[in-house]
């Protein structure tokens, strides 16, 4: 077990700085926040510094919590936990700086507080190797993420946040039933457990096995989403604020498809394969019909959200190909859809508070009124439909590779996600920037010095792991490597028609 509690420290500092916030002076709110996001931010960049790429599950912590249960205060970091991490610490501070100057200080006090406490519990989430203790802290992330959406935005956001809330309640009880049922498990085989280390060991019946995979799936499915469980996420996006919007889908949303990583495939692999068919079908539903409802949307904000549907089958379809390609694709996935996808929030975010509509038919001609703005708008929309040269083409790239190995027709069919992206993501641009330029938004302003601070972390990422993504290889890599090995599934050789190999091969080969 690690000596300094590295872990700990990162999942309390957020959380401390939450309450600092709340209770601070409302003129010391905005620094005080950022200060705390800052300190956040360093503290996950440490713990990168100290992670071996080839060390496995590492800075473990492990305290008793309740000893009847084998309920355990254990944390760790492996390359997946890790990209969410500093997913997570670089795009709070970028919210926050993004909306320094967004309602009145009330407001801005009580914004900036339930994000410092949606990040810590959702530090605690990526960190956490006890099972019971990832589902309070699950749970946990409701409270903020309801504040978020119901205090903040458009009016119809308290329906939003309800709908939201029943929604992720609905998954959290459902995963509750499959906790439980791990530990009637565990108990049946000696002294209970919820370590994930020993998890991995039960030796489960099929049917016991399936079930309990099927609970944490649906929970994971809704927390995604993914198709048909989705409803919410548009409605959210909608009426939330963009920054409350980032929070969510950028952040939140990953502990779906994490947990399908971290606990569907690392404690079910038999329930996995044998799940894989129907959730390679709810994949490319969502692949298509996100891309396809998108493209007719009127709403930026709610188009937006659409397109992470279709995004979210894509990750989903790279983890259930169960393949080293696919599910290093997938990881990769997340850590760039929540690079794009952000930018593209926060950048309609600016272009609404200078248009004062989020309606694309109303938001017309400011491309040659805000040039940079516009130009930045492009590149986020070029990132989200997987323009080669931007990060989230590696991701989809793999990703198809292992749709295609899977089977040709699964490939083919997820690659109309993309050519329908293409559809949805420059009609948008077409219809929000160029044309005639209104009377009255000749004088609009660029975007400023803040506002271009905030997404210029965002901006050199999709461009830097576009380029050169194998900072991010190398950390994802050994974790997907030895969870398929875990599973039990080995990437297929090529396939070499006979007669393809030359003669002086083949006799080197003989000879040998």
């Amino acid at each position: 077990m690690n000596e300094f509690p590295w872990l700990t420290l990162l999942v309390v500092a957020p959380l401390v700085g939450a309450l600092v916030v709340a209770f601070a002076p409302a003129t010391l709110t905005k620094q005080l926040a950022i200060g705390f996001g800052l300190l956040t931010l360093a503290l996950g960049v440490a713990i990168a510094v100290q992670y071996d790429v080839d060390g496995g599950m590492q800075l473990q912590e492990q305290h008793t919590w309740i000893e009847a249960f084998g309920v355990n205060y254990a944390l760790g970091v492996d390359g997946l936990g890790l990209l969410m991490i500093l997913l997570t610490v670089l795009l709070v501070p970028v919210v926050m700086v993004a909306g320094w100057f967004d309602g009145d200080d009330g407001d801005t006090k009580a914004f900036f507080a339930w994000a410092l406490a949606l990040e810590a519990m959702s530090l605690a989430v990526f960190c956490a190797t006890d099972v019971f203790l990832f589902y309070v802290v699950f749970e946990v992330t409701l409270i903020p993420a309801y504040f978020l959406i119901g205090g903040f935005g458009r009016a119809g956001r308290a329906a939003a946040a309800v709908k939201f809330l029943m929604f992720q309640l609905a998954g959290g009880l459902i995963l509750l039933a499959s906790v439980i049922g791990l530990y009637v498990v565990s108990a049946q085989q000696g002294e209970p457990s919820y370590l994930l280390s020993d998890l991995s060991q039960l030796e489960m019946s099929q049917n016991a096995e399936r079930w309990l995979f099927a609970g944490f799936f649906i929970a994971f499915a809704i927390k995604a989403p993914l198709f048909p469980v989705h409803t919410w996420l548009a409605d959210t996006t909608e009426k939330a604020t963009p920054g409350t919007s980032v929070l969510l889908v950028c952040i939140l949303d990953k502990i779906g498809t994490f947990g399908m990583l971290r606990f569907c495939l690392g404690m079910f692999p038999e329930a996995s394969q044998w799940a894989t068919p129907l959730v390679m079908v709810l994949a490319l539903v969502s692949i298509v019909y996100g891309a396809l409802v998108a493209i007719g949307q009127d709403d930026v904000l709610r188009l937006i959200g659409l397109t992470s549907l279709s995004h979210f089958g894509f990750i989903t379809l790279g983890i259930f190909a169960l393949s080293s390609q696919g599910g290093t694709g997938s990881i990769l996935y997340m850590v760039n859809h929540g690079l794009g996808t952000a930018a593209l929030f926060l950048l309609a975010g600016y272009v609404i508070r200078r248009r004062g509509t989020t309606l694309i038919s109303e938001m017309a001609g400011i491309e040659k009124a805000t040039p940079i703005l516009a130009g930045l708008f492009l590149v986020a929309g070029l990132a989200t439909l997987g323009l080669p040269g931007l990060s989230p083409f590696v991701s989809e790239f793999l990703v198809l590779l292992s749709a295609f190995d899977y089977h040709w027709y699964v490939g083919a069919i997820a690659v109309t996600g993309i050519v329908l992206s293409a559809i949805y993501v420059l009609w948008m641009y077409q219809r929000v920037m160029t044309g005639p330029t209104p009377t009255g938004v000749e004088g609009t302003p660029d975007i400023g010095k803040r506002e271009l601070g905030a997404i210029a972390p965002l901006m050199l990422a999709l461009v830097l792991f576009g380029f050169y993504p194998m900072p991010l290889l190398d950390v994802a890599n050994p974790t997907i490597d030895s969870l398929m090995a875990y599973v039990g599934v080995s990437d297929a050789p090529p396939d070499v028609p006979a007669g393809s190999v030359p003669d002086h091969a083949a006799t080197e080969g003989g000879e040998g």
